[in-house]
């Protein structure tokens, strides 16, 4: 994205603003529809990764369907035009008003993740004179090998129908009229880079699919999320190897004929296409620690002072780290925020840097701009996109 180290680009942007890589976020799409063609897999994309209307446009153009948390989400998925028989809609939490909405939308699925839900959802489905799909989410107890707060998949977690329940949730499907049961879904984490994972995973959706077919149940849909990650510390030209991670799921799932499998991607489609592009307010040097001040803060990229997450950050306006040219300094890399946390990296490898350098902290294309915030009453972040400049 930045390999000539060409700036001048941004010399007359004010600063700080979210760059997207079009073209990039193009061939990834393409990378991942190619990947999973020759097992006719199902590819809905997680809008709460990023819902810039731009990048919204190009994955619905390629065919995905739309992965949805909150009825803000199925709302913008229909305003930009995906199919709404390819929407589907999770979360832990669904409230009345968003159950309503969805049902009025006629989305192709609810993934519910409780029976109290469940009983909710066919009441009001029962009121509209509707009968609403779902599919069951059921916590696996798979453990997804990443981030702790991104976890999802354990019994510790809030999210899911855990197995224990299940027999009561099977009763409550019998006897609920306006809903239509139609399969099963899973989702253990994100930012997974460990492919056995989804192995385990496979295990265990192919003992609850028999579980369910043993009790007179007939899925069409099994469900098994996303959480592929991408490589945050090699962000040039990364594309996540989809091929390997199709495959898996085509080896180690057990897909009757007749049935469909499902993926809810996010990340590792849009995570590489962006970076939160900042300029140096001021150089802070001190005996023991020396501080670059950006124009970016926590309010605008909050994951490494939510996550501690990783990203990688580079000085467009100096040389290479390590070139002889210029020496090379140690800098904890902060924003203006009134927070100790409004931190981007510590004691990162720089280049001397000065006033006024631009700087760019890449793989922001996920859970960047969408969780940007107006503390401190700022500014909202811009974007600008590679098709403009």
């Amino acid at each position: 994205m930045f390999a000539d180290k060409d700036i001048s680009k941004f010399n007359n942007i004010e600063t700080p603003f979210y760059y997207y890589d079009t073209d990039l976020l193009q061939k990834t799409l393409r990378t991942c529809a190619d990947a999973a063609a020759p097992y006719q897999f199902h590819i809905h994309y997680a809008l709460k990764a990023n819902f810039n209307a731009v990048l919204l446009n190009q994955i619905k153009e390629i065919g995905f369907g739309a992965d949805c948390v909150s009825a803000g989400e199925v709302r913008k998925a229909v305003e930009v035009g995906f199919d709404h028989k390819k929407i589907v809609f999770a979360g832990v939490g669904k409230s009345d008003k968003e159950i309503n909405e969805a049902l009025d939308l006629d989305i192709f699925c609810f993934n519910v993740e409780s029976i109290q839900e469940l009983e909710v959802l066919n009441e009001l489905a029962g009121k509209k004179g509707k009968t609403a799909q779902v599919a069951i989410r059921i916590n696996p107890n798979v453990d997804a090998h990443t981030h702790h707060n991104i976890t999802t998949g354990l019994d510790e977690n809030k999210f899911g129908i855990n197995s224990w329940d299940l027999p009561e949730c099977a009763e409550t499907l019998k006897a609920s009229s306006n809903l239509k049961f139609i399969g099963i879904h899973f989702h253990i984490g994100s930012q997974i880079t460990n492919l056995d994972v989804y192995k385990n995973l496979c295990v265990r959706v192919n003992e609850f699919a028999a579980w369910f077919e043993d009790k007179g149940f007939n899925l069409k849909v099994l469900n098994v999320g996303g959480g592929l990650g991408i490589d945050y510390y090699n962000p040039d030209h990364q594309i996540p190897d989809f091929e390997s991670y199709f495959k898996i799921f085509n080896e180690f799932l057990t897909v009757k004929p007749g049935q469909e499998v499902h993926f809810e991607l996010g990340r590792a489609l849009v995570g590489q296409s962006a970076s939160l592009i900042t300029r140096v307010l001021y150089i802070k040097k001190g005996k023991k620690k020396n501080f670059v001040v950006l124009d970016a803060g926590m309010t605008e990229l909050m994951r490494p002072a939510l996550y501690q997450a990783y990203h990688k950050i580079e000085n467009l306006s100096q040389s290479e780290v390590g070139s002889p040219k210029s020496e090379v300094v140690k800098y904890d890399i902060v924003g203006p925020i009134c927070e100790s946390t409004d931190c981007f990296g510590k004691e990162v490898e720089q280049p001397e840097s000065f006033r006024g350098d631009v700087f760019a902290i890449r793989s922001a294309g996920a859970y960047g701009e969408v969780m940007a915030s107006k503390y401190n009453l700022r500014d909202a972040i811009r974007s600008v996109y590679s098709s403009e400049i």
